[in-house]
């Protein structure tokens, strides 16, 4: 294959809307800086102990939960464009107010107020996403927005850590500020999408989302991962400040994460379409489990970057996969809430990992990787577990036209925003 016949085969034919999304997570992502290096600004800036920062960051995390099902119920209700705009203009404020308190009452309500809003945004993404792109361009789509935040999240771990030395305030402003430019890059560059159910539909609610077993048991799953996927930005970076390693230093390692996703995912993403996604979800945890394990034995950056490496590796496969899942399970008229209860695994990992990883790294660092290590594995037998039910719950949406719905966007708005014309996005509601 051409390199130009290569190029295409990745990113061709998806539409301009697509494309904007795209953009401007990027812009979101290169100024992610103050959830990854908060745990060193509780440590070096406030001097909190070890334990007192893992309540605050399970705070954060709490305060997310609330923010992913506030984001889906929203993105259903009042439209992905309207709440991600929202989410991120109200996370950019409780970024600044955050980086300018210094009481540490009020510093730990501001910590829970970011959380309320930080992810808000995130089921209004994935939703739009699944609205723009049809059903078989759906693992590639997420794969190239997945490739879009990680090129962000490696770029922002190292300008991260060099504006750290210059005063953590540079942090919050920089967040809040490609923040903004996200939400309003989206709201002038993307239309509404938001389907409506059919007159002979409900309105759906939370609890159609709650009584779907495969669904559910896929949240749990996701849940147990996420924990572990956590700890890199709770205590990974505590041990290696225990270590006496740098928070430039856990920058470069982390910086790894994101350049072998940016190398790898690329060149890997088109062959893992073919492949069983139960299968590809379990050797991707398993991945993931190896490589956090490796972390017992690292004592310094290179150390720290190879196993980065390795579940960077395992990341990579589980991403490509995972939210094409929940756009193949979920009603069109209910894709808001099925990523809002979605990111409530991610969330809900978020808040546990910090509150449990710290006790764990309290005990010592091999407890903490190797339970990492142990609870991947089980992960990885549960996708196994579930691999049969996706799959025919997949079959029977391709087959099923009747969970098609209406959308808001008039015809001539999609064609020239979007290139998708109407009823291409009516024909993808449906799967």
């Amino acid at each position: 294959m051409t390199a130009s016949g290569f190029v295409r085969s990745r990113v061709g034919g998806l539409p301009r809307a697509f494309w904007a999304l795209w953009a401007g997570t990027l812009v979101n992502r290169l100024g992610t800086m103050v959830e990854p290096y908060l745990a060193f600004y509780l440590a070096g800036v406030r001097h909190m102990p070890v334990t007192s920062i893992g309540l605050v960051l399970a705070l954060l995390g709490a305060g997310s939960l609330v923010a992913q099902f506030a984001g889906g119920v929203l993105a259903d209700r009042i439209g992905r464009r309207a709440t991600l705009a929202l989410g991120t203009g109200l996370t950019a404020a409780a970024m600044i107010v955050l980086g300018a308190v210094s009481s540490i009452p009020v510093l730990v309500a501001m910590v829970f107020l970011l959380g309320l809003t930080i992810d808000m945004y995130r089921p209004a993404s994935s939703a739009l996403l699944a609205d723009l792109v049809s059903p078989a361009e759906r693992t590639r789509a997420y794969g190239l927005l997945f490739w879009a935040i990680n090129l962000g999240f490696a770029i922002a771990m190292v300008s991260g850590g060099a504006l750290a030395r210059l005063g953590y305030s540079w942090l919050f402003w920089t967040d809040a500020a490609t923040g903004v430019a996200f939400g309003l890059l989206v709201w002038f560059a993307v239309p509404e999408t938001r389907p409506q159910a059919r007159d002979d539909q409900p309105a759906g609610s939370m609890r159609e989302v709650f009584r779907d077993r495969v669904m559910v048991a896929y949240v749990a799953i996701g849940l147990a991962y996420m924990f572990v996927y956590a700890q890199v930005n709770s205590t990974m970076s505590l041990a290696m400040r225990q270590q006496g390693l740098s928070p430039a230093g856990y920058g470069l390692a982390m910086a790894v994460n994101g350049v072998g996703i940016v190398i790898v995912q690329p060149l890997v993403v088109n062959r893992l379409q073919v492949y069983d996604r139960g299968r590809v979800l379990a050797a991707g945890c398993a991945t993931v489990g190896l490589g956090f394990g490796a972390l017992t034995f690292a004592s310094s950056v290179p150390e720290y970057a190879a196993a980065t490496l390795v579940w960077t590796l395992g990341e990579i496969m589980f991403s490509a996969v995972a939210s094409s899942v929940i756009a193949d399970l979920a009603p069109a008229h209910l894709r808001g809430r099925y990523n809002g209860l979605w990111g409530v695994a991610w969330s809900g990992g978020a808040m546990l990992a910090p509150l449990l990883g710290t006790r764990l790294l309290a005990v010592g660092r091999p407890a903490l990787w190797l339970s990492c290590a142990v609870l991947c594995a089980g992960v990885a037998a549960g996708q196994l577990w579930l691999g049969p039910a996706i799959r025919g719950r997949s079959a029977q949406a391709l087959r099923d036209p009747g969970g098609q719905a209406t959308l808001t966007v008039p015809e001539s708005e999609l064609q020239s925003t979007c290139g998708y014309s109407a009823g291409a996005v009516q024909a993808d509601a449906g799967a």
